[in-house]
């Protein structure tokens, strides 16, 4: 059977933590910053753990992670 294969895009936007949950950057921070209250730009900086919903699909896309 051949190497299994890891989308390189997914590799960028996720990170494992040491329990070998899934680490990520939470979206609309990139563009539009003036209208977002300062309030809702500090919580998105924090990083987010993977729900578990999706948490199987992503053990899929990265195998090696």
């Amino acid at each position: 059977m051949p190497k299994m294969k890891t989308k390189s895009s997914a590799a960028k936007r996720f990170k494992a933590t040491g329990s070998g949950k899934l680490k990520r950057n939470k979206a609309y921070k990139s563009h539009i910053l003036t209208k977002k209250s300062p309030k809702r730009k500090r919580n998105l900086r924090k990083a987010a753990i993977t729900d578990k919903t999706n948490e199987k699909n992503m053990k899929k896309i990265l195998p090696y992670l």
